[in-house]
Parts: structure tokens; sequence; C-alpha cells
């Protein structure tokens, strides 16, 4: 009631205000695919790009995504504990640009699907460092590589 009397706008024009906001937010949510991160290896679900394709995708609600092919990946297993445990959610997003010291999700023509953290990078290849610090540094041949993308969410 003091914010009313403070602006002088009648009850029915403040609950429109309300209103246009909460719908104004619920229009910022967009639907994301989203899969488990040990399902990401299998074949059909990533083109060689690094965008969701193909059936086995679920959908989640997400707010302020401004890439369309943004994607999730839910955590299983300690492997990359402590920053990422069993059950957080990661947001990829291929069309943003990877720098050294990002955190990244790679795909190898191994079939291998992993998160890491981009260490170094130049035109032969790539250094790869764990997220869990029990695990060392990895190098890549950029020719074994299929897709890298940004990680740009986490759910911690």
């Amino acid at each position: 009631s003091k914010i009313l009397r403070v602006t002088g706008e009648p009850i029915d024009q403040f609950a429109a205000l309300v209103d246009k906001s909460s719908k104004s937010k619920a229009r910022r949510l967009k639907t994301v695919p989203l899969i488990g991160f040990a399902q990401a290896g299998r074949g059909g679900l990533f083109d060689d790009g690094g965008f969701p394709t193909g059936e086995g995708w679920e959908q989640i609600l997400f707010p302020n995504i401004t890439d369309e092919n943004s994607y999730a990946l839910q955590i299983s297993g300690d492997s990359m504990e402590p920053a990422f445990r069993a059950g957080d959610t990661i947001i990829v997003s291929p069309n943003v640009s990877v720098r050294v010291g990002d955190r990244v999700v790679v795909k190898t023509v191994h079939g291998e699907v992993m998160a890491k953290v981009l260490k170094n990078q130049n035109a032969r290849r790539i250094e790869l460092e764990s997220i869990n610090p029990e695990h060392g540094v990895r190098t890549v041949d950029n020719d074994d590589i299929i897709w890298m993308s940004r990680i740009i969410w986490a759910s911690q």
C-alpha cells in the first residue's frame, strides 16, 4: 500500500505492471535440448559441427539463452569433481568462440566426448586440462577433433 500511495497509482494499474513483468520473464525462457553426458558419445546426437541433432534429447526450459543451438548435458559420475558433480547440468554453446582458459566440451574422431579446460591451442594440437585435479593434461591433435564447444553455464 505504501508503493501505491507514493506513486499515486490505482491498484489495477499496479497489478497490470506486475503482470506484464512476469509475462516478460516467461518469454525469455527458451527450450534447450538435454541429454546425459554419458550418452553424448553415442552416434547420431550431434552433427559434425557439434550441433544437437537426431532423437533422444529431452527438453528443459532455460532463461536468457541467445544461441538457438545451445544444449544441456547432465553430469553423471564423479570424474569431473569438484567443478561438476553428478546431477549438475551444463549449458554448451557451439556458436560461442572458444579461447584458452575456457571450459569446453570436445568430441574426438574416436567418439569420445569430454569436458575439459582448454589450456593451449596451436595449428597442430590442443592441450586439455582435466577439470578434476587428479587427472593431468591431455594433448589431442587437431585432426582428431570433430568439434569443440564452450561451456557457458553450469548449475553448481
